[in-house]
């Protein structure tokens, strides 16, 4: 053996001796992140984005004042008071002052009083610091079936005697409280934005599963109609076919057939982008291995392919509901979407559609427009945060 070969040897078996030349983890370093789920990559990553989790709070609270609508609610949305028409919100006050001078704790707003405005020659109402309004919690007022199943007098928040008024928001035309129409129409937009969006999902992972999977003949036909969809104009198609509902329809109809409409034009998008990601993994090696292994063609879409989309999917949908909610206002407040009774947002700023209202009430317009908003916007940032941590080997 030769001196080089000795040496050669006697390093292999220092190396078999002492281990793979592996470093150790430094200090604070972790394990890689390919040894963890990607749905905990997912959530990790998601909790790191303070403002998409503010915005997941912002929606969470929305759907649980939609869910609990009626106990949150202080009145009814169909009760109305004419003698408080355009009544102005009230604020919140906790001590009133004894005779005495001295301070004690009370839960309350304050009354209102009637002015004759004598240049308008109208009534205003002027809050009465004299009238005061014992507010309390979890109190007794109008009856009411809490889900349609449960009945129930029982209110979150409300006044002490139900026949003092309370307009923490004001009141509109018809002396109706705006806070129970708002609580109540949270339901109802909120809703119809999940309800849309379910159809879209369906349609669109459907129809690009099937696009992406197949392709020749049947890729080019959905392409097609997806063109012909895309082509057709957004505002007049929902105005034309919701012009078309009949007036004799029941509210809980007219809400379904909003529903489908707004969702008809929802689907396009994902169904393109999930036939990307189909004609990007069908020749994946994973894959090819399933069906080598007999899978069929149906197991292979939707237990092999769809699963890797799912991160996606969740952030194109989230991404879609507010354009729902959008649209389902803006049908409201043209007045061929819901109608009243039924209580949305969009229905709420039909009464804000003439200078005059806004001028006296501007309530009428800014709580719905800012309940809109708020939930648009919380949609996006929450959107937007999934989408980013939706790629969770991204660094």
């Amino acid at each position: 053996m030769t001196h080089e070969t000795f040496e050669t040897h006697t390093c292999l078996l220092n190396v078999v001796a002492d281990g793979p030349s592996i470093s150790p983890l430094k200090q604070g370093k972790t394990i890689s992140t390919a040894a963890i789920g990607p749905w905990r990559l997912i959530a990790g990553k998601l909790i790191r984005q303070k403002v998409a989790m503010v915005a997941g709070v912002i929606i969470l609270f929305l759907y649980l004042v939609g869910l609990f609508a009626e106990f949150l609610a202080p009145s009814l949305p169909a009760t109305s008071k004419p003698q408080y028409t355009y009544a102005p919100p009230q604020g919140f006050s906790f001590f009133v002052e004894k005779p005495d001078g001295s301070s004690e704790f009370n839960f309350h707003v304050k009354g209102y009083k009637v002015e004759i405005d004598k240049v308008a020659l109208r009534r205003t109402f002027v809050v009465d610091d004299a009238k005061v309004v014992p507010i309390g919690f979890f109190v007794k007022g109008p009856a009411y079936q809490l889900w349609g199943l449960i009945p129930m007098t029982t209110h979150f928040i409300g006044p002490i005697n139900p026949n003092d008024p309370m307009y923490l928001l004001g009141a509109d035309r018809l002396g109706r409280d705006v806070l129970t129409r708002l609580i109540y129409g949270t339901r109802i937009s909120m809703s119809i934005g999940l309800v849309g969006v379910a159809m879209s999902l369906v349609l669109g992972v459907v129809l690009g599963s099937i696009s992406g999977f197949y392709g020749g003949w049947v890729d080019t036909l959905i392409q097609r109609v997806i063109e012909v969809v895309s082509a057709m104009p957004t505002i007049p198609l929902w105005l034309g076919l919701a012009a078309a509902i009949p007036l004799t329809w029941s509210p809980v109809n007219v809400y379904f057939v909003i529903t489908i409409i707004v969702s008809l034009l929802g689907w396009t998008s994902l169904a393109r982008e999930v036939r990307g990601r189909f004609l990007a993994l069908r020749s994946e090696d994973f894959v090819t291995a399933a069906k080598l292994d007999g899978s069929s063609e149906a197991r292979l879409i939707f237990r092999h392919i769809l699963p890797s989309l799912t991160s996606h999917i969740l952030a194109v949908v989230t991404l879609a509901v507010p354009t729902m909610i959008v649209a389902e206002t803006s049908l409201s407040f043209l007045g061929i979407g819901l109608k009243p009774p039924v209580v949305s947002w969009g229905v709420l700023l039909q009464d804000a559609q003439n200078i005059r209202t806004v001028a006296t009430a501007p309530w009428l317009l800014i709580w719905p427009s800012l309940a809109v908003v708020i939930a648009v916007l919380s949609f996006n940032f929450f959107g937007d945060g999934l989408r980013d941590a939706a790629d969770p080997y991204d660094n």
